[in-house]
């Protein structure tokens, strides 16, 4: 439940449009809600500005409808990350209004469009097309939480000429998040060259010795630029949210 809804639910009690009982009724899973397979967080709106995300992964399509079942009563919006095809198939028969972005294995329920309420625009870069997944993880994220976003893919250090051609844009964005796999390099080269703070995602493309993302994440950890920080291998989701929270400060959410 947002601020929004529980605000208008005890207003309604106080011009006695709503009985107290009914309100009740409405607020008796203010906290949580137990399902058995999961205890559904509906306060986290109302304490972090943004709705339980569900992270799909790992459970089943019935476990996830049942946890969206119990969120979008109250929430205007509502993601499920890392879900498959298969999985978001069953999820979309249940609710038709859904959406799937199979170029970021995410689902998202909006009854309506997010209000633009972040300070300034996230711009996200991808290295490689190979990149663009969890490019597209931190971006939708990023606009869900109410967020400007750009993109800008397959500009790696391979091809470094391509980065710079977009300088203008890039020193523009109040917040970057750069998603490299391989070697990783590219993060270092944009902190290089802004002020902003650059959110590293280092991905799990590369051959053998990538070892599956970490050559990226040593060396994004390890990296020289003094505005950087680092989120975990693939993590797209964790760096759009990171964005969108410090594109969102002084923003009463």
């Amino acid at each position: 439940m947002n601020i929004d809804a529980l605000t208008k639910i005890l207003s309604m009690v106080a011009d006695g449009a709503l009985p107290v009982g009914q309100a009740a009724d409405q607020l008796k899973h203010l906290s949580f809600e137990d399902i058995g397979c999961a205890h559904v967080d509906h306060h986290r709106a109302l304490r972090k500005g943004f709705p339980e995300v569900i992270f799909g992964q790992g459970k089943t399509s019935a476990q996830i409808i049942a946890i969206l079942e119990k969120l979008e009563k109250s929430e205007d919006i509502v993601l499920v990350t890392r879900i498959d095809q298969q999985k978001a198939g069953e999820v979309l028969s249940r609710f038709p209004d859904a959406q799937y972005f199979d170029n970021a294995h995410l689902l998202k329920i909006e009854k309506k469009p997010p209000a633009i309420t972040g300070r300034g625009t996230i711009l996200i870069i991808s290295a490689g097309t190979s990149d663009i997944p969890v490019a597209m993880e931190a971006c939708l994220t990023a606009k869900a939480m109410g967020n400007q976003v750009k993109t800008l893919f397959d500009v790696g250090v391979a091809g470094i000429h391509r980065l710079f051609a977009h300088q203008a844009e890039i020193e523009q964005a109040s917040v970057i998040i750069v998603a490299a796999g391989m070697e990783g390099a590219l993060p270092s080269v944009v902190g290089g060259l802004v002020k902003s703070p650059v959110i590293a995602v280092p991905t799990s493309i590369g051959y053998g010795t990538s070892f599956n993302g970490m050559t990226a994440l040593l060396g994004m950890l390890n990296s020289c630029s003094s505005n950087i920080a680092v989120v975990n291998i693939d993590n797209g989701f964790g760096a759009g949210y990171m964005a969108a929270t410090i594109n969102h400060v002084g923003v009463e959410i």
